[in-house]
């Protein structure tokens, strides 16, 4: 392996967050202009839209099944591939139906990247900062949504602008490209398949001592040297508890209402009747919310309790929600609703940024075993984008029969149901090693198949 610096190791084991935001946020300035573009009813504007979640949800399976065996860093590398021809793809479409393939063929990258990154990056991280390093993932997410907003906001007024900004995410699929080839793998992925001494010249580069390299490397041995890998392990009772954390967490993530805005917050915006230059600088204030507020939430990931951070926020994204609505429904002047609207939106924005959007990802690197974190982090990630593509085909369609009244204070009960899946379903993960995490989740679990009275002995 050649010697590279820790930093440049956590900056590109993330740097595919910044394709994921930008291919997902490119999409909020262009899709007027493809829908104008190709006439456009709203079912085939969702199709195209949601088009990439489709074949996020395959990269993220095809990635899970694949993780575990070829390596993290191997798919992540091919992935920045996909993207570049993917993002060239999607710019020389000369309709719906090529644009369409070539969304879902770049989805496939997009899968990858949600998957692997946080698994690659929980698993190269230190415990007492996993929550910060780990959380770079999404700081790189909303800076490519920044750029996408951005990058829209400077082409609304040229003329079939759209290719250009689909277009412009390979320029970041070549950087990664180059980074990933200098990247070494996960030690946790090496000792799991017998290569320890690589495992070691790894840690030895993220690590401040030999002594805490080898007491990490005992630590993953003694847990990897005792299970086997595979689907039909992931199903296994014991860790049973961790699948439906990562499931459940990743799919109120998105089925939250977060995609709603993230894809038509330029929509939204002339809804309430932005003209469509302001409209797009709406969403670059978005974008400045999401980065500025994940920047924030780094600094005190690690102080805090995930389940605490997860509460809270959840809290204001449901008062997000209800507040427009409840106004609406009280028949209060409708400028007045508008100007809540936009102030509401931007209100959620800020609670996700800084629990549900960054939180979700880092828990799901911690929660899953060694032997199943490649599947399991994959499974999660295809339910999450499973929602995503249900929002961003949806949206479209409801706003065209339904008020944002109705749809908003339908995501707001979806919030109020998060919360009650983080009350009495979400174990605290901060400060722990991955091992330890492991060790009781698996612990949990045997407790829950016993009977009460059995149950009473480990009380």
């Amino acid at each position: 392996m050649s010697k590279v610096s820790s930093k440049f190791i956590f900056f590109f084991g993330s740097f595919a967050g910044i394709l994921f935001g930008y291919d997902i946020g490119i999409i909020a300035g262009a899709e007027s202009h493809i829908r104008e573009a190709f006439h456009l009813s709203p079912l085939w504007l969702g199709i195209v839209v949601s088009s990439l979640m489709g074949g996020a949800i395959i990269g993220s399976i095809l990635s899970g099944l694949l993780g575990d065996k070829f390596g993290r860093r191997k798919l992540i590398l091919i992935s920045s591939i996909i993207f570049l021809l993917g993002s060239i793809g999607s710019a020389i479409a000369p309709e719906e139906i090529t644009l369409t393939i070539a969304r879902v063929f770049l989805g496939t990258a997009v899968g990858t990247a949600s998957s692997l990154v946080p698994a690659y990056m929980s698993e190269i991280a230190p415990a007492n900062i996993r929550g910060k390093l780990s959380g770079l993932n999404q700081l790189m997410i909303v800076i490519g949504l920044l750029l996408s907003y951005i990058v829209a906001f400077i082409f609304e007024p040229v003329p079939n602008s759209w290719r250009l900004m689909l277009g412009s995410a390979g320029i970041f699929a070549i950087v990664l490209c180059i980074g990933m080839i200098k990247l070494p793998e996960s030690p946790r992925y090496l000792i799991k398949n017998g290569m320890a001494d690589k495992a070691r010249e790894v840690l030895r580069t993220l690590r401040r001592s030999t002594a805490e390299v080898e007491a990490e490397v005992s630590e993953i041995e003694s847990v990897a040297v005792h299970e086997q890998s595979g689907i039909k392990q992931l199903f296994h009772k014991k860790f049973r508890l961790a699948l439906i954390i990562g499931v459940g967490m990743a799919t109120f993530q998105q089925i939250q209402g977060s995609n709603s805005i993230v894809y038509y917050a330029t929509s939204i915006a002339r809804q309430v009747g932005l003209a469509p230059q302001v409209a797009a600088g709406f969403t670059v204030i978005v974008g400045v919310i999401f980065v500025v507020t994940t920047l924030i939430f780094l600094q005190f990931v690690d102080r805090f309790n995930r389940r605490t951070i997860l509460t809270i926020g959840g809290a204001g994204m449901a008062l997000s929600f209800f507040t427009p609505a409840i106004l609406g429904a009280l028949g209060v002047n409708e400028v007045v609703v508008n100007w809540v609207t936009l102030i509401a939106l931007c209100c959620f924005i800020l609670c996700y940024a800084f629990s549900w959007a960054p939180l979700t990802w880092i828990i799901v690197g911690e929660i899953f075993p060694l032997s199943v974190r490649g599947i399991g982090a994959g499974i999660s990630s295809a339910f999450n984008w499973t929602g995503s593509l249900a929002v961003g085909l949806v949206f479209p369609i409801l706003a065209d029969q339904f008020s944002l009244g109705v749809i908003f204070s339908t995501f707001g009960i979806i919030c109020i149901l998060g919360l009650f899946f983080i009350r009495f379903v979400v174990v605290e993960t901060k400060g722990r090693s991955l091992e330890q995490i492991e060790t009781d989740m698996a612990a949990r679990s045997a407790r829950k198949s016993l009977s009460p009275v059995e149950r009473n002995k480990y009380v």
